[in-house]
């Protein structure tokens, strides 16, 4: 019998000190986030990280919670229970981090009696640190818990007609009533050693400018080709000119070259060349989450009006929307045939 677990990244119970410490430790002590040896990634994530960022963090959680929880397990779980009517097999939500853990979403499907799963992580774009670390684990869990079971890993869908379509049209619904002058497309930023990391042919991610717009079996695990393949893709169907978008990358740690251009250094530049109506979408995320509705539509949108923008609109991710709904279950269905 067949069925599909879904995976997202996963929030701490509570907007607390006490519930974002541990949910921050099994985060950052990841290998595929933080990616050092270990006794040196537990002397930053423990010694030094960890004693001031639980506090910060969840002082931004707490900005964004609902009274029904963490906005993206919400959104999530709404998701799933639009997908889950519209398809004729089992599907269950996990997380990669905190309690709905994905060993809960294989055992669920698992006392439903299925054998072959369809394990889709909900990142348009593949990356070390969101992708990866979800396959590493799924496998471990397969072989350790459920040698029964059979895992198909559906790849990337950054450039799939249909997401293309649906990111377009609920941009487009968004941005109906508002006039920008600028669509600015943020994407989460990651560290450029990982790039190299995930570069199959190991010499083509020079990161130059270059390599990302030029044919190769690289581009298929290369998170920046990625992202810049979305937003081209994108902005050719809603049909923007040239000049009125770009695209940037937020949530970098210090002490590491990340990919750039950052997105607050240029959102504090618009308003001087003339961006008073700034838009910001965020396309590496499929759910409404901390770095999207606390880093940008708050964070970014003070920073733009004090450098002297006017207008600021944080586009919503596409969420439990009907179309992306209707797109992941046709995967499904087209997965189960």
């Amino acid at each position: 019998m067949k069925g599909v677990l879904l995976v997202n990244l996963g929030s701490p119970e509570s907007p607390t000190p006490k519930d974002v410490k541990p949910y921050l430790d099994e985060f950052l002590m990841d290998k595929y986030v933080i990616d050092v040896p270990y006794l040196l990634r537990a002397l930053l994530v423990r010694g030094i990280i960890l004693q001031t960022r639980p506090k910060n963090s969840a002082h931004a959680y707490s900005q964004i919670w609902t009274p029904e929880g963490s906005p993206l397990i919400v959104f999530s779980k709404k998701m799933h229970q639009k997908v889950e009517k519209l398809v004729d097999v089992p599907v269950a939500l996990a997380m990669r981090y905190g309690t709905m853990t994905i060993q809960k979403g294989l055992q669920e499907l698992k006392d439903k009696g299925v054998t072959e799963v369809m394990l889709l992580a909900l990142y348009p774009q593949y990356a070390m640190a969101s992708t990866t670390t979800i396959w590493a684990l799924a496998d471990e869990l397969q072989k350790s818990h459920f040698p029964e079971m059979t895992i198909t890993k559906v790849p990337a869908f950054y450039n799939k007609p249909d997401f293309i379509q649906a990111l377009a049209n609920s941009i487009k619904k968004h941005l109906s009533n508002f006039e920008y002058d600028h669509l600015l497309f943020s994407y989460h930023g990651i560290p450029k050693r990982h790039i190299r990391k995930t570069d199959v042919t190991k010499s083509h991610c020079t990161i130059d400018g270059k390599c990302c717009v030029t044919d190769s079996p690289a581009h298929e695990f290369c998170y920046r080709h990625q992202c810049y393949e979305t937003t081209r893709q994108v902005v050719e169907l809603l049909g923007i000119p040239e000049g009125k978008y770009s695209q940037t990358f937020q949530s970098r740690l210090a002490g590491d070259k990340w990919l750039t251009p950052y997105t607050d250094v240029e959102i504090n530049k618009m308003p001087e060349k003339g961006i008073k109506k700034l838009a910001v979408v965020t396309p590496a995320f499929v759910a409404d989450c901390l770095e999207t509705l606390e880093e940008i539509a708050m964070r970014a949108n003070e920073e733009f009006k004090s450098h002297g923008g006017e207008e600021f609109f944080a586009v919503p991710c596409m969420n439990d929307e009907d179309e992306w709904c209707g797109v992941v279950a046709n995967w499904i269905k087209e997965w189960n045939k």
